[in-house]
Order: structure tokens, then C-alpha cells, then sequence
């Protein structure tokens, strides 16, 4: 840029236009705007017409390809004939250099490649071209180029001066608006990679998902893994409990140690202890040898009961002493032996319930609830139900060698299915949809078939899963219940023989919707 002692006398004009020039970056710095806006104050108050900036090519920037990025006065053809290699024609040159360019007349500049505007005829006034490079860092970084539409004169230096300085101006904004780019394409990799390590904090340990519930009871978890605290995870069979309780342990110090499971509903009351405890030698009959149980097994690491709710009363007794103390006795054997144990319990059952019913000890409840995480129910994360389905699904693909997809409606039936049997069961469907397809493509009419089987079940303890009343059902408006729908629901029920999909197709309800009416009408799910 030249130096301000060498500035021509700006006429008033030139000077309105500079100004004007600073006002647009000062509204705006989006180049669209702000570098269009400039370009149009050089036409319309100047006369220097057919401004275009060229940068080098967008994604390609070590090419040396220049390519008209903004432009006024120019045709769609124009625009996209207007290229150069570095070096090439007058404006490449530019680039190459970084030197003004000053053509008085363009059919005596055989430089000049004419690939934007034609040659004047023969015996027309002669055409200018002006280019001046746009500078970042005393280096070129693209190319303002205009052509006077006025007859040519001998001193330009009032267009070359204002010329470089809204060069600048463009310089600057260009500037600013790649760093915001950088800044902004640096947050948004920042987000992403934020939301990936959410997402991976349980995929890290084999717990897929993303909605809210399940981030919840994770950042529970994760806040609790450290702690010697005795952990209670509550929720429905099948909702994940265990891959809850591998991930307090390997998320821990204790995480290369063992990490021992015992399932209390699974044996029978007589050989639960034996399992816990131990036994030594002819201890009880079939007692052949000594045998270490899971508190020895576990040492200095975690032992983890499943369904603690099944343990009977006389064991529980056993295993509060067992807590207190630190120390357990094979059956047998008068030896204590010290435990060093982080405990882990789960159950589906209510325990509190189970404690006001006598069947579960209060203070050994007390003993087990000092840190309590409700692990969700699948249709209280219905958004990881997709994320689920696909990797059950390619697992099995890749187990199976086929190469299953599910359709969009098939994705969408299972996203509004409330899953009785929680994440076992939506596997379980996804196994039997890959190995019994036909074809590779897995319908919505497939995954029906495989529902419509598994509609006289119920989950483990007994207990259909409660429709959210608050929440409309998928697919269809909600409607205030009324008592006398449960005539047609029955009537319903009786024609589809019980198929309470069918019967909700007849009543133009969801499954959903069906169950939850039911539900509130007191007509039995599994009717005798």
C-alpha cells in the first residue's frame, strides 16, 4: 500500500466511497456482504465496473488455482470462466508477484487473456484493466481486479489508491472471517468430540447410549466408582444392571482384581450359602473337598450380587454379620477368614416394599443403600433405541456373515414398542429378525411377527410395564379415556383372538395406547 505522504488529493467522491466502505465493515463482516457491497461502491460511484476478487480455489489452496469468489457486474459464465494458474495472464500474475497491474489497453496487453470479458471491436475506445493484490502478511492472498468504464485517462492514481485501500479493507475481512471459520470449525470438533466421550464414557464399558436417563445414572456411577461405599442397583430385569456393576468395578482402583458375580434367585437356598461362604471338607454331604467361595474368590476386588431381593432370611442374617465384621467362615470350618471386598448389589424387586412385607431385613437394606442408581428401563431411553438396534445388528451381521439392514418403518415399530423385557429382549429380536430373514432388507412387518410371538409374556416379576399417561403415544393423536370404551376393546380382543396388535389396528390405537387403556379400564393383559 502506498504511504499516506504519497496519496493523491482524494476528490470527494473517491473519499465518500472509502468511507462508505469502512461503514460496511463495520456492519458486517460475512464477505458476502461486506466484499459484494465494496465491489458495488467501486461500479456505481466510480466506474470501475466488473469488480471481481479471486481466491485461490476453495479446498485446493496449495493448487495455485485462482477462482472468482465475489463479483459484481458478471454472468454466471463469466464468473466461472475467470481462472488462472499462478503465473498466469495479468491477474496471476498479481497473485505470483504481488505488483499492481495497470493495463490502459487490453488489445495491446498480450498478457491479457480476456477470459472474462471479450476484447473491445476494432476502432472502440480502448479498455482498461486494473488488478491490485489483496495482502495478508506482506504475501498475496487473492486479487481485486476491475475494468474503468469511462474513457481511459493518464492518471489513475486516485483509482489505484482507493483500489488498494478497499483491497485492504477486503484483506481484513477476509481475515476475520477465517479466523471466526477456524474458531467456529474448532468448537464444532470440540462439540463433537465433547459429545463422543459422553457417549463413550459408558461404550467404554459396554453400555450404549446417549439420552438423558442413561447419562444420568452414568455420571452416578462414574462419581461412585471410587468409593469403597457398597453400591444398590435398582431397575426392571434386562435393563442393564450388571454391565452397571462391571463398569464400578473396572472404572475403580480395584479394576485388576477380581470382579466375581453371583446371581441369588439362580441357586438354590441350601448351595447359595456354600457358593458365598465356602466349605470345607465333609462339611455336608457331596462335600468331597475344600472349596473357596465368592468372598475369598473376590479378594481385593468386587463381589457382585445379583437379584439380592431373592436372598432368603437366614442367609441375610449371615451376610449382615458377614458385613460388619469383615470376616466370613466356611461351612464347617471355626476359621475366620478377612474379606477385603467392595460390594455391589441389584434387584428388580421393590425392597422397601419387601422390608414393610417381612421379607428382607431392615438393617441389612441399610447396609446395602448407601449408594442407590436406578438403571433405566429401555422405553425410558427410547432415544438409544436405534443406537442399540444397529449394533446388535451389525454384531449379528458380522457373528452370522450377512449383511442385514433394517428399513426406516422397521426402525420405527421398534422405537414404539415399550419393551417389556428391556435390552435382553430388543437383542433377542434383533438375533432372531437376522438369522430367520429371508431377504436382507428386515421390514417392519418381520419385527411384528417376532413381537406378535412374544405377546403372552411378561416380564420376570410379573408385572407389565406402566404406559406414560403424559406422554401421546407415537403415530396417532391421544384421547381422554372414556368408560365406555372397554366394551369395544373387549369386543376388539375377542375378534383379533387376543392379538392385542391386531385388536389395536381394528380400534385405531398404538400397542401402546392399547395397553395403557387397558391398563386404566382394569381388563386384564393375559386374561385366564
Amino acid at each position: 500500500m502506498p504511504s499516506p505522504f504519497d496519496a493523491p488529493v482524494l476528490n470527494e467522491t473517491v473519499a465518500s466511497v472509502l468511507l462508505e466502505a469502512a461503514s460496511l465493515m463495520g456492519r458486517s463482516l460475512q464477505p458476502e456482504l461486506a466484499i459484494n457491497g465494496m465491489l458495488a461502491l467501486l461500479a456505481d460511484r466510480l466506474h470501475l465496473d466488473k469488480g471481481r476478487v479471486l481466491l485461490p480455489e476453495a479446498g485446493h489452496p496449495g493448487s495455485g488455482l485462482l477462482r472468482i469468489h465475489y463479483a459484481h457486474g458478471l454472468s454466471a459464465p463469466e464468473r466461472l470462466r475467470g481462472a488462472y494458474a499462478l503465473g498466469e495472464g495479468v491477474t496471476g500474475d498479481v497473485m505470483r508477484t504481488g505488483r499492481i497491474a495497470l493495463v490502459r489497453d487490453v488489445s495491446r496487453e498480450p498478457r491479457y487473456l480476456a477470459r472474462v470479458t471479450d476484447m473491445p471491436p476494432r476502432g472502440d475506445e480502448p479498455l482498461a484493466y486494473i488488478a491490485v493484490p489483496i495482502m495478508r502478511d506482506e504475501r498475496p492472498m487473492g486479487v481485486l481486479a476491475v475494468q474503468p468504464m469511462r474513457p481511459p485517462h493518464n492518471d489513475y492514481r486516485s483509482d489505484l489508491y482507493a483500489l488498494q485501500l478497499i483491497a485492504a479493507m477486503m484483506g481484513q475481512v477476509l481475515r476475520i472471517h477465517r479466523r471466526v471459520e477456524e474458531k467456529t470449525r474448532h468448537l464444532v470438533n470440540e462439540n463433537w468430540e465433547l459429545r463422543q466421550n459422553r457417549r463413550l464414557e459408558g461404550t467404554a464399558y459396554g453400555i450404549i447410549g446417549d439420552s438423558p436417563p442413561l447419562r444420568d445414572a452414568l455420571r452416578q456411577a462414574l462419581r461412585a466408582a471410587d468409593s469403597q461405599a457398597p453400591v444398590l442397583l435398582t431397575g426392571e430385569s434386562g435393563s442393564g444392571k450388571e454391565r452397571f456393576a462391571r463398569m464400578l468395578h473396572l472404572a475403580c482402583a480395584r479394576r485388576d482384581r477380581p470382579f466375581i458375580c453371583i446371581n441369588c434367585a439362580a441357586i438354590p437356598e441350601q448351595l447359595l450359602e456354600s457358593e458365598l461362604f465356602g466349605h470345607e471338607k465333609g462339611s455336608f454331604t457331596g462335600a468331597i473337598s475344600a472349596h473357596s467361595g465368592k468372598f475369598e474368590q473376590a479378594r481385593g476386588g468386587t463381589l457382585f450380587l445379583d437379584e439380592i431381593g431373592d436372598m432368603g432370611l437366614e442367609l441375610q442374617a449371615k451376610l449382615l454379620r458377614v458385613l460388619a465384621d469383615g470376616r466370613i467362615q466356611r461351612l464347617g470350618s471355626e476359621r475366620e477368614i478377612a474379606t477385603d471386598v467392595r460390594i455391589i448389589t441389584a434387584t428388580h424387586k421393590d425392597l422397601r416394599q419387601a422390608v414393610n412385607a417381612g421379607d428382607f431385613r431392615l438393617d441389612l437394606y441399610y447396609r446395602l443403600n448407601v449408594i442407590r442408581i436406578q438403571v433405566p428401563s429401555l422405553r425410558q431411553r427410547r432415544d438409544d433405541i436405534r443406537l442399540l438396534a444397529s449394533y446388535f445388528l451389525n454384531r449379528e451381521n458380522q457373528a452370522l456373515g450377512r449383511n442385514a439392514a433394517l428399513t426406516p418403518a422397521a426402525i420405527e415399530r421398534l422405537e414404539d414398542y415399550p419393551w417389556p423385557g428391556n435390552i435382553r429382549q430388543l437383542e433377542n429380536v434383533i438375533k432372531r429378525a437376522v438369522v430367520m430373514g429371508e431377504t436382507a432388507r428386515i421390514e417392519r412387518a418381520d419385527i411384528q411377527r417376532i413381537l406378535d410371538e412374544e405377546a403372552g409374556l411378561a416380564p420376570p416379576d410379573g408385572t407389565r410395564p406402566a404406559m406414560d399417561e403424559a406422554a401421546p403415544p407415537v403415530g396417532r393423536p391421544y384421547r381422554r379415556i372414556r368408560h365406555e370404551e372397554g366394551e369395544a376393546i373387549r369386543r376388539a380382543l375377542h375378534q383379533a383372538r387376543g392379538n392385542k396388535t391386531l385388536a389395536a389396528q381394528q380400534l385405531g390405537l398404538t400397542s401402546r395406547q392399547l395397553y395403557y387403556r387397558m391398563a386404566k379400564l382394569g381388563i386384564p393383559l393375559n386374561p385366564d
